[in-house]
This record gives structure tokens, sequence and C-alpha cells, in this order.
């Protein structure tokens, strides 16, 4: 018997298809719409990584990494974060007291000195008791308390929120117990009524922190001035120095790198005639092309003459190791290797050191490391420039000397960048200041240098233009950028014929440019106190007006001051005072004599250095 079919075909199957297809359809679209948010995690991450944030208020700056980048230097040197990304307040507070949310700390480590530990202390119990008040108000700010933060452990900042406060505190204290001599917890330093956005509070009043900042650091300079020998010492008694010997690859090797340091230059001509580089003849006598850099090898080389140098370590007072940090650094930044590559040398170097009883015996209080770059290259944070040298533990004790310090590190110590004058004796100092003095200043104020297009916050730019757009015989510009500055006659020719010479920060707060004005006669004009005031103890004076004149650069980043203007209004009788001074009271204190320099009636920036070292060390020790 035939059975009829059907010929409707059965629906069944196709709401199988269909939901295979949809279910297919709806699994790709999920992993799809994950792609974008997986790529933005992972920019977010490179972010992190590469990058030191300020949460400050209901802002988030991010300070994306540069070759010298540090939440104090940011401000420093005047710069200031990239990206803005504002944040809503009741991220970090519940609903009650999202309107009082506290600008969090950014803490230093390892500051050392009483007068540190005294303001760290004082503010620690204030806010330490303050912090008791708030605990029993849910509905007030949050807490003030400091977090203590070790650089190796977290590198930007940590944040005190919810129950993780009670766990920071007690971190903080274990942290302070450990390293007895240190003090945690210098303020961030911040610009008064001038940039709030980045300013950090222990209280209500910012402008109070503004003055605890500047108070710390100009503390720590009177603590360093206390150093100072009162006169030259007539002999060598406990003034013995002994020079380690170290395996050449801590030295030597890397000046033999310098052809290979830059990509684009060979400095290799700089490091002869004993690291003065080649003699400039038209400048006159005891005028060399010193490469900026060149201030670890003519310490060395000096120390190895110097006559109170010994070679039992038993009969020695101060201990120099003679470390390249700065070549170290340098012929790694313009390559593509890890972290571990660029601190290996300087952690064999430590290593090296313990193993001797003369390093342990103080804890490497009586040693001195000299070290031709700024401190923050050897303080990476973040970013890929630089090394961690001085922020390891060990480091912490001994003297670094530097040609740009950090200010809440009493043992870092800034000493003059070379010039390119180097005297042999008494009578070249004589005759260059004659020379100095005699000149005729045809132009009111001139600036060397380039302009940062790419740095929104530096002033560079506004200063150039109130320049160029000024009487030609008022302020002469020397662009740096196109190569005008590369041989030092000219750079030196502008100095001599000029009353003035703006100094504004650069690529960090120094410049070397500061010192070859002051030798010139010409008078520096400063817009950052990180420039020189905070620089400098045992070569400039306290009473900085009387070398400088100081234009605040928030006024001139207003445009609320024509720093040419502003000159003109200076007396020809200042700047005659300001002028001797410079010449007859400093230069010959800022100078680094050859390397037979015979100076009887003068001290050169190398003897003020190791004279008041040595008393720093025998007052220690």
């Amino acid at each position: 018997m035939a059975i009829p079919m059907s010929k409707r075909r059965s629906k069944f199957p196709r709401k199988e298809e269909t939901k295979q297809c949809c279910f297919c359809y709806s699994f790709l679209c999920r992993i799809l719409y994950r792609v974008p948010l997986v790529i933005f995690l992972l920019i977010l991450v490179f972010l992190w990584s590469s990058s030191a944030t300020i949460i400050s208020g209901h802002v988030v700056r991010v300070c994306v990494s540069s070759r010298k980048l540090n939440n104090l230097y940011c401000l420093s040197a005047g710069t200031e974060g990239n990206i803005e990304i504002p944040v809503p307040r009741n991220v970090f507070t519940n609903a009650s007291n999202n309107s009082n949310v506290k600008d969090f700390v950014a803490v230093f480590d390892d500051q050392t000195g009483p007068v540190v530990r005294a303001h760290f202390d004082n503010r620690g119990k204030g806010g330490a008791e303050r912090d008791k008040k708030d605990t029993s108000n849910n509905d007030s700010s949050v807490k003030d308390s400091v977090n203590v933060f070790e650089a190796n452990k977290d590198p930007v900042f940590r944040t005190n929120v919810g129950n993780d406060e009670e766990e920071e505190a007690e971190k903080a204290k274990k942290d302070n117990s450990r390293i007895d001599s240190n003090a945690k917890g210098i303020v961030n330093v911040v610009r008064a009524n001038k940039d709030p956005d980045i300013r950090t509070n222990f209280y209500d009043d910012a402008e109070n922190e503004v003055k605890l900042a500047k108070k710390v650091v100009e503390d720590l300079l009177h603590e360093q001035r206390s150093w100072r020998a009162e006169e030259k010492a007539a002999t060598c008694e406990r003034r013995g120095i002994f020079v380690y010997d170290l395996p050449t690859k801590f030295n030597k090797d890397l000046v033999g790198q310098c052809d290979d340091m830059m990509p684009w230059s060979n400095i290799c001509k700089f490091f002869n005639n004993d690291a003065f580089g080649e003699a400039i003849p038209e400048l006159g006598q005891g005028w060399f092309n010193t490469h900026q850099y060149a201030l670890e090898l003519i310490f060395h080389k000096k120390l190895l003459k110097h006559p109170c140098r010994v070679y039992d370590e038993r009969e020695a007072k101060l201990f120099y190791v003679p470390y390249y940090g700065g070549l170290d650094i340098l012929r790694w930044h313009f390559r593509n290797v890890s972290h571990d590559v660029k601190d290996s040398l300087s952690l064999e170097l430590v290593k090296w050191l313990e193993s001797k009883d003369s390093w342990t015996q103080h804890s490497g209080k009586d040693h001195v490391f000299v070290l031709g770059k700024i401190s923050w290259d050897f303080r990476r944070c973040d970013g890929s420039w630089g090394t961690r040298f001085l922020e390891l533990d060990q480091m912490q004790n001994p003297i670094k000397l530097l040609i740009e310090r950090q200010p809440w590190h009493v043992n870092d110590i800034g000493i003059p960048h070379p010039t390119y004058f180097h005297p042999h004796s008494d009578e070249d100092i004589i005759n260059w200041q004659l020379k100095v003095i005699r000149s005729q200043r045809k132009s009111l104020v001139s600036f060397a240098g380039g302009a940062r297009p790419g740095q929104t916050e530096n002033i560079r730019s506004i200063l150039i233009d109130q320049c160029t757009s000024s009487h030609m015989e008022t302020c002469k510009f020397l662009n740096c950028s196109s190569g005008a500055c590369v041989k030092p006659k000219p750079v030196i020719d502008l100095f001599m014929e000029s009353e003035f010479c703006l100094q504004p920060p650069g690529d960090s707060p120094t410049r070397k440019s500061v010192f070859d004005s002051l030798i010139s006669g010409c008078i520096p004009v400063l817009f950052d106190p990180f420039t020189a005031y905070y620089q400098y103890p045992w070569h400039l004076p306290e009473d900085h007006s009387k070398y400088s004149v100081f234009i605040d650069q928030e006024e001139v980043r207003n445009m609320k001051v024509n720093m040419v203007e502003r000159l003109m209004k200076v007396s020809e009788k200042e700047k005659e005072n300001m002028r001797r001074y410079i010449v007859y009271e400093l230069l010959p204190g800022l100078v680094y004599g050859d390397l037979d320099s015979k100076l009887e009636k003068f001290q050169d920036a190398f003897s003020i250095t190791i004279n008041n070292l040595l008393e720093r060390v025998n007052r220690l020790i």
C-alpha cells in the first residue's frame, strides 16, 4: 500500500540550522566586540609602564616617559603632564565625602640628614593625629597619611584607598625603622599659585606645602654649606685620599667606546689632552674644547696627581671610586637593550665594593663618586632612560658629586659643569678677569639655545619671540638648533658682548651655559630656582641677587612680563656690582684648572670641592 508523503519540507532542520548560524554569529560578534577592548587595555598597560602618573584632585596627569622623567623632575623642569584625564571624584571616596578628595603625596626615598628628618617627623606626627580625627568622622576628607615607597617596588605612586590605608601606614613604619638614618617622605615640589592641578597637600592650605617644600630644600643646602672648609689646608695631615684601582671595565674601557656612543658624532676627540679636549688658541691661553660630560675623567686624572693621595687604605680619610657612570649610561641610550643590561655594570661595581673592608667599615660614608651627568639619569623610575644606580640602598651613604643634584638628597652635591677655560696659573686667571671686565657690552641681553617646540610648557619660544621682536642691538639670539653653538667661540663671543644672558631650563633645569656666561662676565637671567640656586652650595653664594637676575617662569608663560623691558630697568650701578662680584669673587672657583695647574692665590672648582669633601668626612668620621 502506498503511503502518501507530504511535499512540504519539514521546518525543524531549518530551525536547527538557523540556531547554529545565530550561535556562530553571536559568538563571532562577542569575540570581535572584545578586540577593541583588548587593544585599548594593552594601550593603557603600555602607557602605565612607560609613564609617570600624577593623580591630583579630579585630574589624572600622565607624564609620558622621557630621558630624565621623574615626578619631581616634571615639576622642577617646568614641564607638566602630557595627558590630562578627568576622574570622577567618587572613584576614590564614598558618596558622603566625594567633594573632599585630598591630593596624593609623592614621596621620595632615602633622604638623609637631621634637618629633613625633623621636617618629616613633625609632619608625620601632625598627620597621624589628624588621621585619628578623620577616622572618627566618616564624612570628613580622605586621610592625609604619608605613604613611603621604595623605587624598586612601586615606580609611580601608591594610593590610600579604603582598607589599604592601615596596611600602607604599617609599611611606612617598617620602612622608617629599617633605614634609621634616612628621612622618608619629602613633599612633592609645587609652584605657589601657579598650577593647582598638581599641588599636593598634607593639609588644606596648599600655600604651606609650597613653603615647606622650599624650606626643606633650603635647609638641606644650608647643611651642605656648613661642610665648607674655612680655608685651604696647609698640609695633608688627616687628609689622605685613596683612589681605587678599579677593573678597567668601570672606566677606561667605557672611554674606549667613545666612537660608538652617539650615532651622529664621534666624541673621542673631546677626551684627548687629558680629557680637556683640543686647544682653542683663538680664545687665548687655557681654552679647550671640553665636552660637557668630561667631568668624570677630569676628576679622576686630577685626583691621581693630588698631593694628598695615599696608596695605603689605612692612611686614607676619603675614598674615591673612579666609576664613569655617565659614560655607562650614554653608551646604551641609543640602543634597544633591557634595563638589566643598563644596570649590570653598576651592580657589578657595588658587588666589588662590598668585598672591600674599606667600604664596609663605614658603610661607604667616606666614599665619593663623581658622575658627569644629572642625578635623574641615575634614578630611573618608569622610563627607558638611564639606570637605577643612585636608587640602590648601598648608594645612599656615599657622597655623589653631580652637575645637577637631586635637591632632596643631602648626599647629592652639585658641582660646576666643566667650561672651556682651564687655567694653568694665577696669571691665566688674572689676565682673563681683566679681559672680561674691559669687554664692551654691545647688547643688553642675549640667548644662545634652541626652542623646544615639543614641550608646550617650556618658555624658550616665548623668550625667543620677545628677543627677536626687540631692537637687534638690544637682544641677540644665537640659534643652537641650527648648529651655531657647536664651536665654543661664537657662544663665548656672544656672552662677552652681552650684559645679561638668558638661562631658561632645557632638557633639565640646569644648564652648562650658566657657567659659560658667568666666566664671560655675562649676568645670568634665571627662571627656575632649580637651575642654580638649589644646586651648587659650595660654589655659588646663598644670596643669588649678587650674581643673577630672577624672573619667574610662570610670569613669562602667562605673558605677564617682557624680559627685555624688565632687564632695561636694572641700573648701571647694579649691573656693575654684579659683574665685578662674578668676575673677581666667583670666576676662579667655577673653572677647573688644567692637569698640572699651579694655583696659589686662587682655588679652582676642583680644589674647593676636594677641600670641602675632606672637611665633611673629618667631621663625620
